[in-house]
C-alpha cells in the first residue's frame, strides 16, 4: 500500500514538475539578443546581451540591468 502511494505521488507531483523544469531550462538556453522577456519580479524588457550565467536587459530607453539568467520567467510576445 505504501509503495502504491509513492508511485501515485511520483506520477502526479514529481514527474510533471521535472518535465516543467526541463522545459524552462530549454527555453533559457534558447535565449538570444533582441528577445522580449519577463523577469520573475514582473519586469518586462528586451535582451541586449546574453552570457552563460547572466543577461543584460533593457527595461527602458537607455536603462539596462544585469540579471541572473535564472530570474527570467518567460519570453513575451
Amino acid at each position: 500500500m505504501i509503495g502504491l502511494m509513492f508511485v501515485v505521488l511520483y506520477f502526479f507531483m514529481i514527474r510533471p514538475q521535472q518535465k516543467k523544469q526541463k522545459e524552462i531550462e530549454k527555453q533559457r538556453a534558447a535565449l538570444k539578443t533582441g528577445d522580449k522577456v519577463i523577469l520573475s519580479s514582473g519586469i518586462h524588457g528586451k535582451l541586449k546581451e546574453v552570457n552563460d550565467a547572466d543577461c543584460v536587459v533593457e527595461i527602458a530607453d537607455g536603462v539596462k540591468i544585469k540579471v541572473d539568467k535564472a530570474s527570467i520567467f518567460a519570453t513575451a510576445q
